[in-house]
């Protein structure tokens, strides 16, 4: 039996993750024009991207066709043995195929191109071999080849699926970039998720409106501020003029600065020590956005504006808390 005790399990670990970041550095001077053509060929097509693979290469095509579907690419997985036997029939003229294959030998793909060609699907193949079937045939192949398997004995697929995983992800980041993809439009496709939460969700659809908006007039004695911001409990008060413009807001900061430079609040009006201007955000902003202006600041809650410059709402940081966006 084996004492485990002393292995250097850190180093061992230390040394895959260099073969494997190795292997990722070394595909920059493997792209050429067959990763364009390839591009062109996703961008072109008007049906779907079909990704097959065969053992650990198909485990690493469904993620790459997980990744751009997700993406703004449509694309479904399909099994290259089950493909030989009826799933074939998913495919059609319109689609594109993106196979996986390490050696690009791999039987059960192979078998598969006199039917793609019969069919007209254009085909890209992610292999190691340059020389191989599968890149041969390939109207694009994108060359994922490496020295080494991280694994030493060479036999686990290990830096190989790394690096193949790596080109899929620069494909679908490509093709998003290209398309013009946006947050939003990623949002709709994790609507159940903290990604989807995060990003569809609008100032709008948190902020405190109507009368649990914190204001007071211009002119009003610090007092009424304070007991605004006391009784609508969201850390400030809005300060607005006659026609309701937000001139400034007086915060919890403010008052500890007050009290620091004032011995006597009662004289006190609340334009005296407001912060004029202060920071403010329109309803349509995305929640996300609202977060990463309140942590530059450092503050904990924002005025909501309309085109006016009108209080309409008022967003704290408990909100976003509550709704998942943090």
């Amino acid at each position: 039996m084996h004492n485990h005790d002393n292995f250097a399990f850190r180093a061992s670990a230390r040394r895959t993750l260099d073969l494997e970041l190795q292997a990722i550095a070394a595909l920059d001077a493997k792209l050429s024009e067959d990763f364009d053509q390839a591009c062109r060929l996703m961008l072109a097509c008007q049906g779907r991207i079909v990704v097959t693979g065969m053992g650990k290469s198909g485990h690493i095509g469904r993620k790459i066709a997980a990744t751009l579907a997700s993406t703004g690419t449509p694309a479904f997985f399909v099994h290259p043995g089950e493909a030989s036997h009826g799933d074939l029939g998913m495919v059609t003229s319109k689609d594109v195929v993106l196979a996986l294959s390490n050696s690009g030998e791999t039987a059960e793909i192979t078998a598969l191109l006199p039917l793609l060609k019969r069919m007209g699907a254009p085909l890209i193949s992610i292999t190691g071999r340059p020389e191989s079937t599968l890149a041969c045939h390939a109207q694009a192949h994108l060359d994922a080849g490496v020295e080494r398997e991280a694994c030493p004995l060479g036999l686990a697929p290990t830096s190989s699926t790394t690096a193949a995983l790596a080109m899929g992800d620069a494909l679908a980041v490509a093709l998003l970039e290209a398309r013009g993809f946006t947050a939003e439009e990623f949002a709709l496709s994790h609507p159940g998720g903290n990604l989807g939460r995060r990003l569809l969700l609008k100032v709008e659809d948190l902020m405190h409106v109507d009368e649990r908006v914190p204001r007071v007039r211009l002119g009003s004695p610090l007092r009424d501020a304070l007991l605004e911001i006391t009784h609508k409990g969201l850390g400030f008060t809005c300060v607005v003029d006659e026609q309701d413009h937000l001139i400034g807001v007086y915060t919890d900061g403010d008052l500890r600065r007050t009290l620091d430079q004032h011995s006597d609040l009662r004289a006190l009006r609340v334009d005296d020590v407001m912060t004029r201007g202060g920071k403010r955000i329109p309803p349509g902003m995305l929640a996300a956005e609202a977060v990463k202006i309140m942590e530059d600041n450092r503050i904990t809650a924002l005025a909501v504006v309309d085109e006016q410059e009108r209080p309409v709402g008022a967003l704290h940081m408990h909100d976003l808390l509550a709704s998942g966006v943090i």
